[in-house]
């Protein structure tokens, strides 16, 4: 099994797992291959160092706090100064909480949302499809609305 560092065209950064070189190629070469950020089907692999399992004999590996954040990386850190592929997980750890924890409606989304909005229907989370124009209507109305672009392998089961 191969194990490699993929991107997209867009600088999008993901992991592949192969049976063989020549499984990668094939699958790269009939488009196989979609980015799961944005469905990109430029992909190419990146360099990168053979992965070496040495076993658990070791103690773990922490990283110290950094001086200028109290308590390192995380929550308090700036989310500019987040390398892309912290960013990239976060949003990819974002949409799959949004994904998991509301109803997908489709089409009928501006239609659900003004029903909640004015009580006619039990308040809940909801996610589907607006138009720009019923977009920038619901928020006309008062109703609180965000796009987030899912890219379509988001539709699946999210691993």
């Amino acid at each position: 099994m191969k194990v490699l560092d993929l991107q997209c065209h867009h600088g999008h950064v993901f992991e592949g797992w192969f049976a063989s070189e020549d499984d990668f190629q094939q699958q790269v070469s009939s488009q196989l291959l979609t980015c799961p950020m944005c469905g990109d089907t430029s992909v190419s692999k990146l360099p990168s160092a053979p992965r070496l399992n040495l076993g658990a004999s070791g103690a773990p590996v922490t990283a110290e706090p950094s001086q200028a954040s109290p308590g390192g990386a995380g929550a308090s850190e700036p989310v500019a100064a987040l390398p892309p592929a912290s960013l990239q997980a976060a949003w990819m750890q974002m949409v799959r909480r949004v994904m998991a924890n509301t109803e997908d409606v489709g089409e009928r989304f501006a239609e659900e949302a003004r029903k909640i909005h004015y009580g006619e229907s039990d308040e809940r989370g909801i996610r589907g499809q607006a138009t720009p124009e019923e977009t920038e209507a619901l928020l006309d109305e008062g109703i609180a609305v965000v796009p987030l672009p899912v890219p379509p392998g988001f539709k699946d089961t999210l691993q």
